[in-house]
């Protein structure tokens, strides 16, 4: 059975949940299209204001289903490129969603699991969590934008390490090195994730989805070209009623309520 995406609305955080303990929850074409999905409603719906995504059964995710792999590699290229492809769907999905996303992380985030993780704004795991990109093990090379997200988020060095070595590393290890946000007990990342989700949610989304846009586009500009985004974005957001909403609360001494 293919591994399945089970939705669920807390407050106003969707929680997105890949289910199939039997494989750990590994990914399925079927799984990544309902993920595109569930995001491309919860960003029309003003009723979402983030997004949490976990695993069942105490596994986050272990990345690409093998006896798939050798299905499509029989299948040939053209097939494999296709269910890359919506892979990737899903991963630009999550990094352009303007609301927040946060992973929640219990046991194994591996391959294209890992990746996932990393394309998530934050991540919340459990002390006994692990990341692993075991691409090489089996003679591949890392897909997801895992690449992309380890060369942003850490020395050279270490992203080789993490991609050629493949040694599964524990969350405190990745809490050390700034890529894991929070570290929680053994089946508490959940929580601690819709504990976050909460606070955010109380922001202003528009200067949320303003920040996220900015932290995105900052690989591929200059100083000035950055300046002058944080400018336009800055008045834009100035401009939002929301911003009148959170002066005269902070003024009032008062919890702002923002729209």
């Amino acid at each position: 059975m293919s591994a399945e995406l089970s939705t669920e609305r807390q407050d106003r955080t969707l929680i997105l949940t890949l289910t199939d303990p039997q494989t750990r929850n590994a990914l399925s074409e079927q799984l990544v299209a309902a993920g595109v999905e569930a995001l491309s409603v919860a960003e029309s719906s003003e009723e979402v204001r983030c997004v949490v995504i976990t695993g069942a059964g105490g596994q986050f995710c272990s990345g690409g289903n093998l006896q798939q792999l050798l299905r499509s590699r029989r299948q040939g290229a053209e097939t494999q490129t296709r269910l890359l492809d919506h892979f990737h769907r899903l991963i630009e999905a999550i990094r352009t969603f303007p609301k927040p996303v946060i992973a929640a992380v219990e046991g194994a985030a591996a391959g294209g699991g890992c990746s996932l993780a990393l394309a998530c704004d934050l991540i919340v795991a459990a002390r006994d969590a692990h990341f692993t990109l075991a691409y090489n093990r089996i003679g591949l090379s890392p897909d997801g934008g895992a690449t992309w997200a380890l060369m942003q988020a850490l020395p050279r060095t270490l992203a080789t390490q993490l991609i050629w070595l493949s040694d599964p590393v524990d969350a405190e290890q990745m809490h050390l090195w700034g890529v894991v946000n929070r570290v929680t007990d053994k089946g508490q990342a959940l929580a601690q994730a819709l504990s976050i989700a909460q606070q955010l949610a109380e922001l202003a989304p528009n200067a949320l989805a303003s920040s996220k846009e900015l932290l995105n586009q900052w690989p591929g500009r200059s100083l000035p070209q950055q300046l002058d985004a944080e400018r336009d974005c800055f008045v834009d957001n100035l401009l939002h009623p929301n911003a009148a909403e959170g002066i005269d609360a902070f003024l009032a001494k008062r919890a702002p309520g923002y729209r």
